[in-house]
């Protein structure tokens, strides 16, 4: 699939639909506009720029879809119409699509517009003997301005690594397996420049990551811990951000096994975590961001088989806290708190982790948004994480951290319990990973947008590559406020 950019659409080319964005405030001005790219009169109708409407039409044998925006379109409600698009023209059998709009293009909407119109291309193919293949061949996105160009590039990278997450999530744990994940890091790695260390388990053992060892037991294949490096030499911040995700490659419950119904169909994505720390350290190195980041993956799969570990044993961890076991399904946060811990010695300036922790964040939020939490009483750069979600378009709904949910944890023979109670789930998870902490910290649970059972629009179904655009763009805005103190 070729997406480029174009001053003038060829209303001679075969086969090509062209679709056309209608803004409201573009009503009286734009007939004059359209005769400028075409000789040929439409009959405009004030209602065909009203959110919402569609129209097709066939213009001098060509195909022409008008889809209203209403008063100033959100950049979101641009992705939605991209999605449309391109959507309709495979459904109809073309091979060209020609973007166009009433409105003059910022360079935030053609990010936004070619982020979605890449995304919507996006299929998972590794084993389909008969794929099925997309007609549609190349986009035209029709425009004139400075930096819109390098914007519509910008956003069919943010796409692509997004991408590279998506089919890390999709991939089935008989090929991705914890090994098979740190070997998958060092091509991106590779690929995107960022440099890249994965340890096997003789090197876990001899950290004495006992949570990521712990989880590991019951599994024929051994554990990996990932870590991920780019550090440009004109990085604007001193201390490093550090972004840490779960790397669960598959998760039965071990032996507190799974009991629901469907309740582990997908658990293929409970690493949609550590994929989303891998696309957005393929994202900032694709778009050469002036930050220093390091991303920290511990990956395992979670199975009751071998010498699995078990409900009510302790279990020494990284930084010496023993853990009492009480539920082996809550494994996530096992490994999280050795990463955790094993941060602190890089003295990081702000850590994100972002796991598929708890069922009870998906009750909370569902789909379309994800739990936050964090022990950062400052505004700022909570602030500017939720603007990030807001932009593009993954949003966050802040719990407290409030000192009672430290006691639900507090056990009779270790130092903390791997589960609280029922009620507050996704909190008392988030305090567990807090205790291993010593810098400012900010936990996401993304369990809910992480996989999709249909299709929702430009995100697909299945894995859905969520937390790699929010942690590039929050980049973006770290690299701005420090760049400007």
């Amino acid at each position: 699939m070729v997406i480029q950019f174009t001053a003038q659409p060829d209303f001679a080319a075969k086969n090509t639909l062209f679709a056309l964005l209608l803004a409201e405030e573009n009503v009286a001005d734009f007939p004059a506009h359209w005769a400028k790219w075409s000789n040929t009169a439409v009959p405009w109708e004030d209602a065909w720029f009203q959110k919402g409407k569609r129209k097709l039409q066939t213009l001098e044998g060509q195909s022409l879809l008008s889809l209203g925006m209403g008063l100033a379109p959100s950049l979101e409600k641009i992705r939605q119409a991209a999605h449309q698009m391109v959507s309709f023209a495979h459904s109809n059998g073309f091979e060209q699509l020609c973007v166009m709009s009433s409105f003059a293009w910022s360079p935030a909407q053609m990010v936004a517009l070619s982020e979605a119109l890449a995304l919507s291309t996006y299929t998972f193919l590794p084993y389909k003997t008969k794929p099925e293949t997309s007609p549609l061949e190349t986009i035209s996105v029709v425009g004139s301005g400075e930096g819109l160009e390098e914007a519509l590039q910008k956003g069919i990278s943010l796409a692509q690594v997004t991408s590279e997450a998506r089919d890390l999530v999709n991939e089935p744990v008989i090929t991705l397996t914890a090994t098979e994940l740190g070997n998958r890091i060092q091509q991106l790695g590779e690929t995107y420049g960022f440099s890249t260390e994965v340890m096997g388990k003789a090197k876990i053992e001899a950290l004495k990551m006992g949570g990521l060892l712990a989880v590991n037991y019951g599994s024929t294949e051994p554990p990996s811990f990932s870590i991920l490096s780019y550090e440009p030499e004109s990085a604007v911040n001193t201390q490093p951000l550090i972004l840490v995700g779960k790397g669960v490659v598959y998760d039965t419950g071990g032996l507190s096994l799974k009991p629901t119904a469907n309740s582990m169909d997908f658990m293929k994505a409970d690493m949609a975590g550590a994929a989303a720390v891998i696309g957005a350290m393929c994202g900032v190195a694709a778009l050469k961001l002036p930050y220093h980041v390091i991303g920290l993956v511990p990956a395992t799969d979670n199975r009751p088989g071998l010498n699995a570990y078990t409900p009510g044993d302790v279990i020494h961890m990284y930084d010496g806290s023993t853990v009492e076991v009480l539920n082996t399904d809550a494994e996530g946060r096992m490994l999280l708190a050795d990463a955790l811990a094993y941060a602190k010695q890089y003295k990081p300036g702000l850590v994100i982790d972002l796991a598929t922790l708890t069922g009870a964040s998906v009750v909370a939020v569902g789909s379309p948004g994800m739990a936050m939490m964090s022990n950062i009483e400052e505004a700022d750069t909570i602030e500017l994480l939720a603007a990030a979600g807001e932009e593009v378009y993954e949003r966050m709904v802040r719990f407290p951290l409030w000192e009672e949910y430290r006691g639900m944890l507090k056990s009779d023979i270790a130092d903390l319990k791997n589960l609280g109670p029922r009620e507050g789930g996704a909190i008392t998870a988030a305090k567990f990973l807090e205790h291993f902490t010593a810098y400012p910290w900010v936990h996401l649970d993304i369990a809910g947008p992480s996989w999709l059972q249909a299709p929702d629009s430009y995100r697909g179904k299945g894995g859905t590559g969520v937390g790699v655009r929010l942690l590039v763009a929050f980049i973006e805005k770290l690299m701005a406020r420090d760049q400007s103190a």
